[in-house]
Parts: C-alpha cells; sequence; structure tokens
C-alpha cells in the first residue's frame, strides 16, 4: 500500500492521470456528438417520410375524398412496417388507421409532436409507445395523423449510450494499466538514482548513475550528472593529490629552511654567515612563495574561477612580448631563443596564458640542454583549422614517451632535472589553463629535444582585438 501510495504522488502518474482524463472528455465528446448527430439525421429522415406520406394522402383526399383517404389509410396501415396513420372525425372519433389510442388533445394541435400512443391490439396495462408525428386539419373538422414510430432512434441512442459507457471503462482501465506500468518503469529508474545518490553522498565518489540507453530526458539528466560527478571527482583527487604532494614535496625544503635559522642562530657575532644564511632563508621562503602560488593558479584554473576575466587576445603578440624578455636570458646562457608567430585571436586570460607561456619557455631555457651545451629554443604560434597553436621547442634530452603523461601531474619531476631549480608544477599550470580555455597540451619528441604545443580554440577574424575596439 505504501508503495502505491508512493505510486500515485509521483509526477509522472499526475502527467498520465492529466492526458487520461483530457483523452476521455474527448472521446466522450466524440462519441456524443456521433450519437447527436446520428439521432438528428434519423429524425430529419422520419420527417421526410411523414412529410412525403402526407402530401400523398391530401392528394388522395382531394381526389376521392374521406371516403378514399380512409380507404388508402387502411390499405397502407396493413403493410409491413408501415408508418402511423390515424383518421378521425371532428369529435375525435377514429375512422380509419393504425392507432388504438392517444393522449387527449393530441389530435387538437396541428403541425409536429412527439406523443405516447398504444396500437389497437394493446390495452391500458400495456407501456405506450413514443412517436414523431405531423397533425393535418382537412376540410369539415376532420384531422389526419401520419407517424413514425422512435424505437429504432431510441435502440440507436442505446446503442451509442452503451457504447460511450463501454469505451470510458476500457479508456480508465487501459489508462490506469499504461499509468502504472509506465509510472513503475518511471520510479525504478528514479529510485536506482536515488540509491546510488546515497551511495555518492557515504563517500563513493566513483559511483555513476545508471543509464537505460533510451535517450530519454532521465537518461541525459544522468549523463549531465555523471560528468558533473566525474569533474566534482578529479577535483576532489586533485585536492587529495595536492595535500598528499605539499606533505611530501615541501616538507624538505621547510626543513631545510628550519635548518639554516637554527644555524643562524647558533652562529654568535658571525655577520657574514648570518646574512648568508638570511639570505638563503628569502630564496627559499620566495621558492614556497612561489610554489603556493603556482598551486593557487593551478586550483582556480582547474575550477574554471578565473573565466571572467577572458577577452579576445591575440596569441602571437602574448608569445612576443614574453619572448622578448627572455631573450636577455638566452644570450647569457649563449643560446639562441627563435620567435616565428602568426596572428591567431584566442578567449582568453591574459594573466594566465602569459604566466604558461613563460613557463613553457623557462622551461625549455633550463632543461633544454644537453652536457652544458647553450640552449637553443624556438617560439612559434601557428593556425590549424579552428585551433590557435603555440609551440615551445628545445634541443635538450627531451622526455621519453611513457614519461609525457605522467610529467603533467603536480611535482613529478624526472631524474635528469632533479640537479635543476624548479618545482614540478609548471606543465601541470599549463595544463590547466589550457583545459580552462578548452583547449589542450601536447608533449612530444623534436628529435631532439622537447616539443611542448599548447592548443586553444581560434576565434573568427571579426573577433579580433582591433576589430573589438573599434
Amino acid at each position: 500500500m505504501t508503495r502505491l501510495r508512493t505510486l500515485l504522488r509521483t509526477t509522472a502518474f499526475k502527467i498520465l492521470a492529466a492526458y487520461l482524463l483530457v483523452f476521455v472528455l474527448y472521446a466522450g465528446l466524440v462519441i456524443g456528438w456521433l450519437g447527436f448527430a446520428t439521432q438528428r439525421l434519423v429524425t430529419d429522415q422520419i420527417t421526410e417520410t411523414v412529410e412525403a406520406e402526407v402530401r400523398g394522402l391530401a392528394e388522395q383526399y382531394a381526389v376521392g375524398g374521406i371516403r378514399r383517404l380512409v380507404e388508402v389509410v387502411e390499405e397502407r396501415a396493413r403493410r409491413p412496417g408501415a408508418s402511423l396513420y390515424l383518421v378521425a372525425s371532428f369529435t375525435g372519433e377514429t375512422i380509419g388507421g393504425n392507432i388504438g389510442e392517444l393522449p387527449a388533445g393530441t389530435l387538437e394541435r396541428a403541425g409536429w409532436i412527439e406523443t405516447d400512443y398504444r396500437r389497437p391490439d394493446e390495452t391500458a396495462a400495456t407501456s405506450p409507445h413514443r412517436a414523431i408525428a405531423q397533425v393535418y386539419g382537412l376540410p369539415g373538422g376532420f384531422r389526419l395523423l401520419v407517424g413514425r414510430d422512435l424505437d429504432e432512434r431510441d435502440r440507436m441512442r442505446e446503442i451509442f449510450g452503451r457504447g460511450f459507457r463501454l469505451t470510458l471503462v476500457i479508456a480508465l482501465l487501459l489508462g490506469l494499466a499504461g499509468a502504472y506500468f509506465v509510472t513503475r518503469r518511471v520510479l525504478k529508474r528514479v529510485d536506482a538514482m536515488t540509491d546510488m545518490s546515497r551511495r555518492i553522498m557515504d563517500g563513493d565518489l566513483t559511483g555513476r548513475l545508471p543509464i537505460a540507453g533510451t535517450r530519454d530526458e532521465l537518461d541525459r539528466l544522468a549523463d549531465a550528472v555523471n560528468a558533473m560527478l566525474g569533474r566534482i571527482e578529479a577535483l576532489m583527487s586533485g585536492m587529495k593529490e595536492v595535500s598528499d604532494n605539499i606533505a611530501h614535496d615541501l616538507k624538505t625544503p621547510l626543513t631545510r629552511l628550519r635548518n639554516r635559522a637554527e644555524d643562524a642562530l647558533r652562529r654568535d657575532g658571525d655577520q657574514e654567515a648570518n646574512r648568508a644564511a638570511l639570505a638563503g632563508i628569502i630564496e627559499d621562503s620566495d621558492g614556497l612563495i612561489r610554489t603556493f602560488n603556482a598551486l593557487l593558479m593551478i586550483a582556480r584554473a582547474e575550477a574554471g574561477n578565473q573565466r571572467e576575466g577572458m577577452e579576445p587576445l591575440d596569441l602571437a603578440e602574448i608569445a612576443s612580448g614574453v619572448a622578448e624578455l627572455y631573450e636577455p636570458v638566452a644570450e647569457e646562457a649563449g643560446g639562441g631563443l627563435a620567435v616565428a608567430v602568426t596572428p591567431a585571436v584566442v578567449q582568453a586570460n591574459r594573466e594566465l596564458l602569459g604566466q604558461v607561456v613563460a613557463n613553457l619557455v623557462d622551461n625549455a631555457l633550463k632543461h633544454g640542454t644537453i652536457d652544458g651545451q647553450p640552449p637553443d629554443v624556438s617560439v612559434t604560434v601557428t593556425v590549424e583549422g579552428t585551433e590557435a597553436v603555440l609551440v615551445v621547442a628545445d634541443r635538450g634530452p627531451g622526455i621519453a614517451e611513457a614519461d609525457r603523461d605522467r610529467v603533467i601531474d603536480r611535482f613529478v619531476r624526472l631524474e635528469t632535472a632533479r640537479s635543476r631549480p624548479g618545482s614540478g608544477l609548471g606543465l601541470s599550470l599549463a595544463a590547466a589553463v589550457a583545459g580552462l580555455h578548452g583547449g589542450r597540451l601536447e608533449l612530444g619528441d623534436n628529435r631532439p629535444g622537447l616539443r611542448v604545443a599548447l592548443r586553444l580554440p581560434r576565434l573568427g577574424d571579426d573577433q579580433s582585438p582591433a576589430s573589438i575596439r573599434s
């Protein structure tokens, strides 16, 4: 009983019940109109038949008088399926016909009437019949009544009434059965979603809402919720990973910072040593601040919190500006920084995009060397279909194909890079910013060296920064 009450309270059942009510009302109106139209048609046919007979009998009266009229009426009254006939004198006395009894005063009203009657062989105990007739006045006070029994019309009305009731019962039964079946099916799917939601609320973020494969509204809702759950799971995994990485990877620099501070306290009066220790502490603190800033930027990018600051930007302009800043660094290392850009407008956050390009160029200059050789870095911006592609390539040792997916994770540093300064967050930030802008980060082989491609959706030429400013 509880389950039935739950089923009756569902929105699906209420909607189906409303549709059923509308259908039943419509069916009732259609059947009622058909019954009315059929009854009206039968009545019109009866009146036409009676009018024709009245005209014919009037002609007979005009030819042979009352005697001739009575003879014709008697002859027609004996035919099978005959109409109703009655010829009466001015006193109401029956002269001829097949009607035994009429209500008092019936013949006094000329024109069309509906009246009860009995046949000549029926008694007063017999239930009267119903007829539609026309009363016609004749000269000399005689009255002529011609009519038709309405049993046929009444039977047709009863047939339509029975059909209406049967249709109503069948429609209600089928509608209720269909509503129960559909609602039960919907309720079963909703219950499955509810059970899975409870599992997810209990901490199982790997759970997903079931999909029936029918591509209906529940499947579309489940798809959207599952995508949201996947995003939440990724964010929670990222938070857990960040927490673990902070606990492990930041422990060493914090310990080194503390040791330097203790060492400075133990040295009494050594001014130069204290200054060196403080400089080291400041350097380690700056490194920690940079690490936390990078983590914060990655978290904001993955959460999508910086979409509001996006605007049409020329990726070539940003790449050229960053390369210009790093040219002195490349020259100081004795290497080269080549730039070849093509205008490509993207919808982006200037601060994040500039930080990503700077990280990629900085990584290439730091890690893109072999055996102490000067760095050789190239920065290019091209347009490929609907994408703007920024490529930063170097001639260093590169990254093995098996490690390319792993280096995008936070704090991951390969053995070849552990001897160089860094936190292992540059590529993680680049991948997060690419995802924020609807793009992707690709790592490839530069033969030799590493080739990092940042692919972003490109805006049309009519959405360039210059056109928007104008």
